[in-house]
């Protein structure tokens, strides 16, 4: 794999994080209110997100393992983001807060999902590209991301103070990172270039994944 073809690799997974960055960042900077209007008090806001914290880092222990035993790392990856992407647009037909909850602690366990293999991939691709710049091109347009989804919300909130048609603008964010995950790098071209790049006897890189 060449450094044109790494860079290529980064660029995809820096575009799918800032479409999924923009949603869930969106998300989140309003569902501590969200849950409050449909009648949760603080102590279930506090619960809620605590026990979405746990599992969004607790789980990712399964998941790396799953995804280095069986090499379905673009697989695993891509059903993160489907889970994490559909919860979001979902909050906006939560009219409950038990259900509400349980979707956002559902984007918490898609993100515990995608984020270590990944990870894992994004490693080797900046491997071959310089681990600084690869990862600091991810980085920035994770972050926009970051930056651009509660700006998102804040503007539909100010235009039209309702906190369902804000979750059902971060659909089109959502839709984007499962559309440029899906179409722009399909599972089993992923599969073929990440074995060859990191699952090649004859290759010997420091940190790599062996079968």
């Amino acid at each position: 794999m060449n450094r044109e073809r790494a860079l290529r690799f980064v660029l995809l997974i820096g575009v799918v994080s800032f479409f999924a960055d923009c949603t869930y960042e969106g998300s989140r900077s309003i569902t501590g209110q969200y849950l409050a209007t449909l009648g949760a008090g603080a102590a279930v806001v506090a619960f809620v997100s605590g026990l979405g914290e746990l599992l969004g880092y607790g789980l990712r222990l399964v998941s790396g393992r799953l995804s280095e035993s069986t090499g379905k790392f673009w697989p695993i990856t891509l059903f993160g983001y489907a889970i994490q992407m559909a919860s979001v647009p979902l909050l906006a037909f939560a009219g409950t807060w038990p259900l509400a909850a349980l979707l956002i602690v559902l984007e918490r366990i898609g993100k515990a999902t995608r984020n270590p293999p990944r990870d894992v991939m994004l490693s080797h691709a900046a491997h071959e590209m310089g681990y600084g710049w690869g990862f600091g091109v991810h980085e920035a347009l994770d972050q926009f991301g970051a930056l651009f989804g509660p700006l998102v919300v804040s503007a539909v909130l100010a235009a039209k103070a309702q906190y369902r048609m804000a979750f059902l603008t971060l659909a089109i964010p959502a839709i984007l990172t499962l559309h440029e995950g899906f179409t722009r790098h399909p599972p089993h071209r992923s599969i073929i270039w990440f074995r060859t790049l990191v699952m090649e006897p004859t290759i010997n890189r420091p940190g790599s994944v062996r079968e």
